[in-house]
């Protein structure tokens, strides 16, 4: 679906000292191994996302000089849907391949001049004066283009997961705090947290209207991706989702795709997992990428409550399923994306249709990013749970793939990063 630039087939995910330091996984994310993360508790997408839950358009008098980079799918279409807000002028875009690029600056009107590809490109519309940028790539090139951006000074909307590995995650969460230090947005776009049905039953289960929570399930049910097979280098693997196959550019079917319902989970539990196990494998028709695509998986939380999580990615007649449900002592709910989101407790119950949350989801979110700039509001409410939503796919799938009981503390130590080779492609 999206297509990529990036900035050094080198070594795209070299440090800064800036946004990815040692003593920060050290100090940082090695305590919260044990200790959650408070912000998960947000249930806000966006600065104004609970206030404003269908994004309507508000206009502070300027326009927001937007750069795009990965034009292709998603990232031609939230591109349009930016353009279609009216508070964005779309000022450059980027793709790997030009070919797209200037589908994507065709489609909303930017200069023939300020369309980029190639591995560099995003550097590009980073030079090209615009002051906030969107990352729709495969999601190896996010710390690199993540820390570009934000050593530019510019307002950050990414889509998720924000990295393929443990370095990726550090990497990411240390620049966007920067970006929070410097007054600068940084908006993670998750679409099941913005519903208004979704975020009134996770305001209910705070409440206590199903008492404590006893259990945790969800799944993501849903079809593969073409995978086919590989040629002299990966710029084929660049374009149409493609790259989900493969662990080190997409990290993965768990990582990009299932991330939905662990999202969800995460945000009911308002904590992180410290453990996981479980198992996976490959059953889609002739696999060329080495991403599994079945999984089963029980994480632990550090209070001892359990989520159990089912994932399926096979074109199998299943259809698109993804649901969080939630099991009280007293009664019991379920968030979703699409469908119905509901609670039943023994005292009050709740029951909405979350209707088109891809679409409605990044809709509030671009309304979310455009009142955050104008606005000055620099909370950032999105990153802690995107970060840790990362963090607990990427547990998830190295204890299915090594069937073992695994430790998130044990993932930060090992800090392992995945390369991609990047030889042969344009620059």
């Amino acid at each position: 679906m999206n297509t990529t630039s990036a900035s050094s087939a080198s070594d795209p995910g070299k440090p800064s000292s800036n946004c990815d330091r040692r003593s920060f996984l050290r100090h940082s994310l090695l305590t919260a191994a044990v200790a959650p993360w408070i912000s998960l508790n947000s249930p806000v997408s966006g600065g104004e996302a609970l206030a404003n839950p269908e994004g309507k358009r508000s206009f502070s008098g300027r326009r927001i000089r937007l750069g795009v980079v990965g034009c292709g799918g998603r990232g031609g279409w939230i591109t349009r849907l930016f353009h279609q807000h009216g508070g964005y002028e779309i000022h450059a875009v980027a793709d790997y391949h030009q070919a797209v690029a200037d589908a994507c600056g065709d489609a909303v009107g930017v200069d023939q001049s300020r369309r980029y590809s190639g591995l560099s490109g995003f550097r590009k519309v980073i030079e090209s004066g615009v002051e906030a940028i969107a990352l729709e790539t495969p999601p190896f090139f996010f710390p690199e283009h993540v820390r570009a951006a934000v050593e530019a000074g510019l307002h950050v909307y990414m889509a998720k997961p924000v990295a393929v590995d443990i370095p990726g995650c550090v990497q990411v969460e240390a620049c966007a705090r920067k970006a929070t230090a410097s007054k600068r947005c940084f908006l993670i776009d998750y679409q099941i947290p913005t519903d208004p049905h979704n975020l009134r039953v996770v305001e209910m289960i705070r409440q206590g209207e199903i008492g404590a929570l006893a259990a945790l399930n969800s799944h993501y049910f849903a079809g593969s991706f073409a995978d086919p097979p590989r040629t002299a280098n990966c710029e084929d693997r660049l374009q149409k989702l493609i790259w989900v196959n493969d662990v080190s550019l997409g990290g993965g079917y768990h990582v990009n795709a299932c991330i939905h319902a662990i999202d969800a989970a995460l945000w009911v539990a308002g904590q992180r997992p410290v453990s996981a196990t479980g198992s996976s494998r490959r059953m889609r028709s002739e696999p060329h990428g080495d991403s599994h695509d079945v999984f089963s998986i029980l994480y632990e939380f550090p209070n001892g409550l359990a989520l159990n999580h089912r994932g399926k990615h096979l074109n199998n007649q299943t259809g698109f399923n993804v649901v969080c449900e939630a099991q009280g002592q007293t009664g019991y709910a379920q968030i979703n994306y699409g469908g119905k989101a509901f609670l039943k407790g023994p005292e009050n119950a709740y029951e909405g249709e979350v209707t088109n949350p891809y679409e409605a989801g990044a809709v509030r979110n671009i309304a979310a990013f455009y009142e955050d700039v104008t606005r000055q509001h620099y909370e950032n409410s999105t990153v802690q749970r995107s970060i840790d939503g990362t963090l607990a796919t990427i547990l998830g799938r190295e204890a299915a793939r090594r069937r073992a009981r695994t430790t998130l503390e044990e993932l930060l130590r090992e800090n392992r990063r995945l390369e991609v080779d990047l030889s042969g492609l344009k620059s």
